[in-house]
């Protein structure tokens, strides 16, 4: 072996090579053939699969045009805003843990592959898609020691199957904090933002220094209150349950952070925590049996170390993992299938060889060992290529992309079930392009494309982190070619929104009776429709409008009532509400309201001439174009009989832009408006002109735009087109054709009124100044706190005026003012203003009294205390509580816990114990005590030598087993486990274990690594089941025959 240098890539972040196009190794010269798939396509239509998985607010031009807004009021049941972020695969959860390890496996990918992006033409979407989670993570991290990890019930969530646009189920938020650690997720988040901090500093350097800021705070609070996020975020633990707890995390989130600030303690940090990483049952020999994924990072941390240092240990560890993969340690590999794929697991095989593909690509870049750097290299492009078609089924497992993809992906969404049914509409109605599904789960390369197979078809953002940076390495090798007009615009594959209607009976002279339905199938994307209102349109033989009255017999939108509304002429019509219904495409019941009402009118009328009474018959439902619906006042279905219908025409034709205030980075373009005698324009979409290419740029609601980040000394082409209220696009107009400056002569900005401080508080203050003046245009303002001769950027603005919070009681601060413009030049600084903030008020008010304890988890030696939480409205703040035993007259405090509970222990058993509480404040007034409770320990009873822990997620007719078995004996357990099941259940799949069924009896029997637990090892199993409606859990188990506890 020989040994190898060590690499210096990106040591502090600064030579990113995203920003400057520089490799950091030779690429491998492998054995491998010229490309038969298009990796760049293929990375495009990844980086699409990423969009797709977006939740909070998108914006109007978001790429995925089946997308809408979703998840708006998330935190808000903790009073914060946790909206944004991915939503994890084909559910609408949250789960931060692989969130973090996704966007880390992606900023990695950018870190080594930078020109395979651009190559692609998708670095910019992977810098948007990197920020737009960067973004999430920051609003998760609510305080240093407090990070939310996960939005949404999984169990909730799981039981319903619709977009997630109209999700109505509760969202709850669930953190990790000091007294409830997780220091693996911690971590991970740590290093998902000091690895995107290194890909978007050469953009943004602020916005990176912010990202690493909260990085360092991150693993500081995991480093500092270490355990596992699932034992305590138990919400978690049937979905994303920490397996590998938290060690590898913490040498994965110390190297992110050495690589993004180019501080050598977090390098020391990282190989030290390395030594404790996990190694193979009984050995001393570092775990290599397994793959980096999102549960465990270690297998990632041997190439990285390796690459870093060149040390040995690192290069023997990352070569011996590698070579389980490839040709075999010990005899014992990876099973592979006759067609080639690497399958290490059955739920999302593929996922597991792309993440260890790209790894092997990476370290083959590395190496210097000839034979193993080609092995590495070749099994990478082997495994990527068998997930893009080559394999014996010679189908690609991309959805949308290569021959014969996959059109059915576990993915609620891009299903667009308006029934809440995973089989209804047969077909998908959206193609979730770029999505890596699971694919074969044995290695016999047998696939089935079926949406309820979540084995096979699943997709999440985790399966695609280390397949997407592999496709970065490959078009950085091989090439490639992006489509010109990805992603096109899905259009609507029938009616979305519509009534249909029928005759309840014959019309006679006075009456019609009418019996409508309002359907909400949409999808392009799903909406909510909560101010439905369905107009029946009639005309008046010789009365008046008002003649005709309106009831209803059966309403699902409560009662109906009114009299006809004259419209002009001889047309007139009565209105129906559905306004506070939530009509939308969730179920059966969710997605329509059905209302039968009747018209009755003066003797004589004839409803054969009314406009809504054509085509009605007594037959069946149809659909009713002549009965109207509308969105509040908005016609979303039907033409109205005076001729309006749903607006069609796209606006005129914008003027030419004109360009002025040319300078080498930028300019202002403005046109002469559209109009629109329609839906009204909405904005217009700015697109630059490359041959025969148009690529959008941005979109304004004014007729004017100003461009930024152009390039010195270069011809640039610009066109507009309108676009209106109804999502008409107007023609383009004719281009503007300007060369931007190459001198640099710009002239800054003038120097901001001194600022003046405004509604200065105890912790906060208000600044505003007069504007600058200048052109170029001024594009925003630097807010400097000033302390001697240093002066430090504490905020920016693009409106003269900014509100600082988070300053120091009975504090002098000094704060000036600079402004910027879109050439990048700066003002002068603004004279300073000196304010002082206002003294921290006194608070004298004890808290409130907590409530009565209440003792659980009463054991021999322990139990546990809860109470209803006190308040405090004095200002301080709740501190938290003081737990006092009461013995006879004397209180002696035993626990000062922060939240409302507390874990006694040390107990003697058989012991009665009495116990109260009082509440602290943060200025130290203390509550009364709080009412006592007594309860008295559990005596000492022989206990079996094992636990089990059953725990399942059901869902329709399947559900998740999870089994944690744990040696609570003094000898070493070599264990088999037994359980009858009581209501039909049956296993259809297991993992960490040989499982077995007959009738209801189910048998376990450990494997080699697991087989044998020492005293206090504990090992956790699972399968995957199906029931028959019902899930009662086994009484009982038994390990080697003998009742578990």
């Amino acid at each position: 072996m020989l040994r190898q240098v060590p690499r210096t890539l990106v040591a502090g972040g600064s030579a990113l090579a995203v920003a400057v196009g520089v490799l950091v190794a030779p690429l491998a010269t492998g054995a491998a053939a010229a490309p038969t798939y298009n990796y760049a396509e293929a990375l495009q239509k990844s980086m699409f699969f990423y969009q797709a998985q977006r939740s909070g607010d998108l914006p109007a031009d978001f790429p995925v045009s089946w997308r809408g807004d979703s998840g708006l009021t998330d935190g808000a049941d903790v009073g914060k805003d946790l909206t944004g972020g991915w939503y994890d695969a084909g559910d609408h959860v949250k789960f931060g843990f692989p969130m973090a390890f996704s966007a880390t496996m992606l900023a990695w990918g950018a870190i080594e592959s930078p020109t395979g992006y651009s190559k692609a033409g998708s670095l910019d979407e992977l810098k948007d898609n990197l920020r737009f989670v960067s973004d999430y993570f920051v609003k998760a991290h609510t305080a240093p020691n407090e990070l939310y990890v996960q939005v949404g019930d999984g169990e909730a969530d799981h039981k319903w199957w619709g977009p997630a646009e109209v999700m109505t189920m509760a969202r709850p938020s669930h953190k990790i904090s000091a007294s409830c650690p997780g220091s693996d997720v911690a971590a991970e988040t740590a290093a998902a933002l000091a690895s995107s901090a290194i890909v978007l500093k050469g953009d943004d350097p602020a916005y990176a220094a912010t990202l690493v800021s909260h990085a360092k705070q991150l693993y500081t609070f995991a480093d500092t209150y270490r355990g596992a996020y699932s034992d305590c975020v138990t919400a978690a633990s049937a979905y994303y349950k920490s397996w590998s707890g938290y060690q590898d995390e913490l040498v994965w989130g110390a190297y992110w952070l050495y690589k993004a600030t180019g501080d050598a303690t977090y390098l020391a940090k990282a190989e030290a925590e390395y030594d404790k990483l996990g190694t193979e049952n009984q050995s001393t020999t570092r775990s290599y049996k397994w793959t980096i994924a999102w549960d465990n990072k270690q297998f990632g941390t041997y190439a990285l170390l390796a690459m870093e240092t060149g040390k040995q240990k690192y290069v023997d560890d990352a070569n011996r993992w590698l070579d389980y993969w490839t040709v075999g340690v010990n005899g014992q590999k990876v099973p592979y299938s006759p067609g080639g794929q690497a399958v290490l697991d059955s739920w999302g095989a593929l996922r597991y060889a792309a993440n260890t593909s790209f790894v092997a690509l990476v370290y083959s870049d590395w190496m210097t060992d000839a034979t193993r750097k080609a092995r590495y290299h070749d099994f990478g492009v082997r495994q990527i290529n068998y997930a893009l078609g080559d394999n014996p089924r010679s189908s690609s497992y991309v959805v949308g992309f290569g021959a014969n993809p996959p059109t059915a992906p576990h993915h609620r969404t891009a299903h667009g079930s308006w029934l809440d049914s995973i089989t209804t509409p047969a077909q998908s109605r959206h193609v979730l392009y770029g999505a890596l599904v699971g694919g074969p789960g044995s290695p016999n390369d047998a696939y089935t494309d079926s949406r309820q197979d979540y084995v096979a078809n699943e997709v999440a953002t985790d399966y695609n982190a280390g397949f997407t940076s592999a496709l970065a390495r490959l078009v950085e090798e091989y090439g490639g070619t992006p489509l010109a007009s990805f992603p096109t615009p899905e259009q609507p594959d029938g009616d979305q929104l519509f009534v249909e209607a029928m005759l309840n009976q014959p019309p006679s002279g006075t009456f019609t009776e009418v019996k409508a339905m309002i359907r909400n199938q949409s999808a392009f994307p799903a909406r909510s429709l909560k101010n439905a209102k369905v107009r029946y349109w009639f005309t008046t033989d010789g009365f008046a409008a008002s003649d005709v009255t309106l009831s209803a017999n059966y309403s699902e939108c409560g009662a109906q009532s009114g009299k006809g509304v004259s419209a002009g002429g001889t047309l007139g019509y009565v209105e129906l509400s559905c306004v506070g219904q939530d009509i939308h495409p969730g179920g059966q019941s969710q997605h329509r309201r059905e209302i039968q009402f009747r018209l009755t009118g003066p003797a004589g009328w004839n409803p054969a001439n009314d406009p809504s009474y054509t085509g009605l018959t007594q037959t069946a439902l149809a659909k009713a174009s002549a009965i109207t619906l509308y969105d509040g006042s908005t016609l979303v279905w039907g033409k109205e009989p005076t001729g309006t219908t749903t607006d069609t025409t796209p606006p005129t034709t914008p003027g030419t832009p004109v360009a002025t205030g040319v300078t080498t980075v930028g300019a202002s373009l403005s046109w002469a408006a559209s109009t629109d005698a329609g839906s009204g324009v909405a904005g217009y979409e700015l697109y630059r002109v490359q041959g025969t290419t148009q690529t959008l740029v941005g979109t304004t609601t004014a007729a004017a735009y100003i461009l930024r980040d152009l390039t010195p000394g270069t011809a640039y082409s610009y066109v507009v087109k309108a676009k209106d209220v109804a999502g008409n696009v107007s023609a383009a107009s004719a281009a503007v054709t300007f060369t931007t400056d190459t001198t640099g002569e710009t002239e800054p900005p003038t120097t901001p009124g001194t600022p003046v401080a405004s509604a200065v508080t105890s912790t906060g203050a208000t600044l505003a100044w007069a504007p600058s003046t200048g052109d170029p245009a001024v594009s925003g303002y630097d807010v400097l706190r000033v302390q001697g001769t240093t002066t430090t950027v504490v905020a920016q603005t693009t409106v003269p005026t900014v509100t600082l919070s988070g300053l120091t009681p009975s504090t002098a601060y000094t704060y000036a003012v600079r402004a910027k413009n879109v050439a990048g030049d700066v003002s002068a600084l603004s004279a300073p203003v000196t304010f002082t903030t206002a003294a921290p008020p006194v608070d004298t008010v004890a808290p409130t009294v907590p409530g009565t304890p209440v003792a659980s988890n009463v054991a021999t030696t322990g139990a546990t205390l809860t109470w209803t939480a006190s308040t405090d409205s004095g200002g301080s703040g709740l501190a938290g509580y003081e737990v006092l035993r009461v013995s006879g007259t004397t209180q002696t405090l035993v626990a000062s816990p922060t939240t409302a509970t507390v874990a006694l222990a040390g107990l003697t058993p058989a012991t009665a114990y009495s116990y109260v509480v009082r509440a602290k404040d943060g200025a130290g007034n203390v509550s009364a005590v709080s009412s006592p409770v007594t309860f008295t320990t559990l005596p000492v009873t022989s206990t079996p030598s094992c636990t089990v822990v059953y725990s399942t997620n059901s869902w329709n007719v399947g559900f998740t087993g999870s089994v944690k078995i744990t040696n609570t004996g003094t000898t070493p357990l070599t264990w088999t486990l037994g359980f009858a099941f009581p209501s039909g259940q049956q296993v259809t799949q297991g993992w960490s274990a040989t499982w077995s069924q007959t009738g209801t009896t189910v048998t376990a029997t450990g494997l080699s690594w697991n087989a044998t637990l020492q005293p206090g090892q504990s090992t956790d199993i699972g399968f995957n089941g199906s029931h028959p409606g019902t899930n009662t859990n086994p009484a009982s188990f038994t390990v080697n025959g003998e009742v578990c506890g």
